[in-house]
């Protein structure tokens, strides 16, 4: 059963690798990896605002809720077992400027891909 269905930008190759990582971690398989600008994205997910989740990583929960930014990603750690690594982004304190830090990311993820692995995108990144 999904857990979590994770809906990240499969155009951006530091986005890419961090949810091969996931999904490469996940055994028990309880995640889901939904690339936002694959064909027909806009038809599975209808609900999903492809915008906003092209600005700020989004997931749902199996009840349905949403998750936004770094709360997806600590989710997403602790389901394979490693969220004592993201569990400090989410403490008193660190949160607020850990989310500031982490929206900085996600809005120059291309950029920062670039000085990082020499490529701003991908054509055909896959999972």
């Amino acid at each position: 059963m999904t857990e979590l269905t994770i809906f990240y930008d499969g155009g951006c190759p530091l986005c890419v690798h961090e949810m091969r990582k996931l999904r490469h971690l996940d055994k028990k398989g309880v995640m889901q990896f939904e690339d936002i600008h694959a064909e027909g994205f806009d038809q599975r997910y209808p609900d999903i605002d492809k915008h906003a989740a092209d600005t700020i990583l989004h997931a749902q929960t199996a009840s349905g809720g949403m998750l936004y930014g770094l709360d997806v990603t600590h989710q997403a750690w602790s389901l394979v077992g490693r969220g004592w690594m993201t569990a400090p982004l989410r403490w008193p304190g660190l949160r607020w400027p850990a989310d500031k830090a982490y929206l900085f990311f996600a809005r120059n993820r291309y950029r920062i891909s670039r000085l990082l692995t020499g490529k701003s995108r991908c054509d055909d990144c896959a999972l």
